[in-house]
């Protein structure tokens, strides 16, 4: 028989090896690990964006966007058969009647439009205080005879747009006469809204690599460039492609004047208008691009039409301003590129009049 000493000692021995037991068995078992705590100290703050725009258009202080992928028309401009002419060019006293002999004499506008196709006609309408007897913004018939062209070809709606640097899109659409011919003609006026401008990759441009173009350009099945011909006090001329510089936001514009010449041809790697007409029926000669003075225009009675951006630029910029192509920085630039040709005498060039 224990005694009551040899019974407490035992029974302490015991208890105590179950404890230790225990704690083993409990250091064995599973346990889930916590997430790590990541101090507050340690995270990035929000960068604050302000209301100063980077020449991209992006508010300096806030992160770069990742560029959207370029975005290229549906139907690129077609190059012509061998019977029909690289570019051509329509003289006589109507405009509408000299706009459809330049594109029935490139082959009709079924070469450019088809049935269901989305069109978009891109017209110089740059301010809203000039009538169209001045030539600063498009010739209103011009515009209307291309809607009615395009809707007769099939087109599924026809829009015409552009962003005035001067006054609203609403007032400029009125003063220079488009809305009402254009809306005669079944065509749809449309304002430019700030929302639909996307910042796109320029992957051939030397100078910028991107840049807010407005979406629906990039995107429409068919787009016809219409500028006037007129002078301009950096760019010397504006034509075809200076005139694409309407497809960026005015927000942008002034900085897209550095190096103008450059910028206005890397936009043109991106902007690829099926067809380019020249209207040329009232020409800016001196004070462009916006001219309050009639004494600086020259009635040409003639429309200029091309698959090729710079050949229709290079042949207004000769024929109509006795300038050589390569005098005029962008075109040069151009045909360097390799967005069009300027080489006047190695292309099937036909004249017509009506």
């Amino acid at each position: 028989m224990l005694s009551r000493r040899d019974f407490l000692h035992r029974f302490f021995l015991y208890t105590l090896s179950l404890y230790a037991g225990g704690s083993a068995l409990s250091a064995c078992s599973p346990r889930e690990t916590p997430p790590p705590i990541i101090p507050t100290s340690t995270m990035p703050p929000s960068p604050t964006a302000t209301n100063t725009l980077s020449p991209t258009g992006v508010p300096y202080g806030a992160p770069p966007p990742t560029a959207a992928a370029t975005t290229t028309l549906t139907r690129v401009p077609p190059s012509p058969t061998p019977f029909q002419p690289y570019l051509s060019v329509a003289h006589g006293p109507s405009p509408s009647a000299i706009t459809r002999a330049a594109i029935d004499t490139l082959g009709g506008i079924g070469r450019f439009v088809k049935k269901g196709d989305d069109v978009i006609i891109k017209p110089n309408i740059c301010n809203a205080s000039l009538k169209p007897e001045l030539a600063s913004t498009t010739n209103p018939e011009v515009v209307a005879t291309l809607v009615t062209l395009c809707l007769d070809a099939g087109a599924k709606r026809v829009r015409v747009m552009d962003q005035p640097f001067s006054g609203t899109a609403v007032e400029a659409y009125k003063t220079s006469g488009i809305r009402d011919a254009v809306e005669r003609a079944g065509g749809q006026m449309e304002i430019m809204s700030d929302m639909k401008y996307v910042t796109t990759s320029f992957p051939q441009g030397r100078d910028i690599k991107s840049w807010k173009v407005y979406e629906d350009i990039l995107k429409a099945d068919v787009l016809i460039n219409v500028p006037v011909a007129k002078t301009h006090d950096l760019a010397k001329l504006t034509l075809a492609m200076k005139g694409l510089m309407g497809v960026i936001p005015n927000a942008n514009r002034s900085a897209f004047h550095n190096s103008i010449d450059q910028r206005i041809a890397d936009l043109n790697t991106v902007v690829h208008p099926t067809l380019n007409v020249v209207d040329a029926v009232r020409v800016v000669v001196r004070n462009g691009p916006t001219n309050w003075n009639p004494a600086n225009v020259v009635v040409a009675n003639t429309v200029i039409a091309s698959h090729d951006v710079v050949a229709a630029d290079a042949y207004a910029a000769k024929t109509l301003f006795q300038r050589q192509p390569q005098e005029i920085g962008y075109i040069r630039l151009g045909g360097e590129m390799g967005i069009g040709k300027y080489d006047l005498q190695n292309m099937v060039i036909k004249e017509v009049s009506v």
